[in-house]
């Protein structure tokens, strides 16, 4: 038997260099990643220049240009963007 996924919206931000220098370009859901504690799930943080993000699965390095994707239970997840592009579409209106 096959099975679809169904569809879900989720929300992303692309980690550029630009954007790792602005941080008033972050999103809020990523500013409160970024304030908890490193040790917490859903952390968002930075040791020795490396980003860092702590999932349910284990801490997972977010390269530059990578996607940090929220998902929706508001878990967050870095996604390579070559896997970004072919898994996900802009949402219009």
């Amino acid at each position: 038997m096959k099975y679809r996924k169904k569809p879900v919206v989720i929300e992303a931000i692309q980690m550029t260099e630009q954007i790792k220098q602005h941080k008033s370009e972050w999103p809020e859901w990523l500013h409160a990643a970024w304030n908890k504690d490193s040790a917490e799930v859903g952390a968002f943080y930075c040791i020795s220049n490396v980003y860092v993000i702590s999932t349910p699965e284990g801490s997972m390095v977010v390269s530059t240009n990578d996607w940090i994707i929220q998902c929706i239970k508001g878990e967050l997840y870095p996604c390579e963007p070559d896997i970004f592009e072919r898994t996900y579409e802009p949402v219009v209106g």
